[in-house]
């Protein structure tokens, strides 16, 4: 498995990259189908293209199609949370969603994918929501919170590339 290169102070960052690559917690699919949509989410091109090379056809569509779908939804939801008028929960969102799952891609990969995208995003909202939903579908904290790991480190692998490419 390629890593992207890395500057030498991300070395932490490289260990925690292996690490999540390494888990057995998610299947593949779940793994690579969140590692780029949270790329997507971080809109670092190098990040996206890394990611894209790892996933089949089918699981880069449904990866695309879960953080299109979920930057609408976490800027929307995250917002009206943050107002803290309770009135505006009972306001009807009036936002398309229909595309909730893909063929050859279980609910259950792109509720996981949701979650990691709406943890980079801070949308507490949609991660209760996501959250609940895996939980009520039996999937384990232990998953829930591996792709967690996946999305801080898939963050933390975008900074860094951007960052570096910023400066050069």
């Amino acid at each position: 498995m390629s890593v992207p290169a890395l500057p030498p102070y991300a070395r932490d960052l490289e260990l925690n990259l292996r690490s999540v690559l390494d888990g057995d917690l998610l299947t593949e699919q779940q793994l690579w189908g969140a590692a780029l949509a949270c790329a997507m989410t971080t809109r670092s091109a190098p990040t996206i293209r890394w990611a894209a090379l790892q996933v089949k056809p089918e699981t880069a569509e449904a990866a695309k199609a879960v953080a299109s779908r979920m930057a609408i939804h976490n800027v929307y939801f995250r917002a009206k949370h943050l107002i803290g008028d309770e009135a505006y929960q009972h306001l009807p969102a009036r936002l398309r969603r229909q595309v909730t799952s893909t063929p050859g891609v279980p609910m259950v990969d792109t509720e996981l994918w949701s979650v990691a995208v709406s943890a980079i995003t801070g949308c507490g909202v949609c991660l209760e929501s996501h959250e609940r939903s895996l939980r009520g579908a039996g999937v384990s904290r232990e998953v829930i919170d591996e792709v967690l790991r996946v999305a801080a480190v898939i963050h933390s692998v975008a900074v860094t590339l951007e960052t570096e490419a910023a400066l050069d």
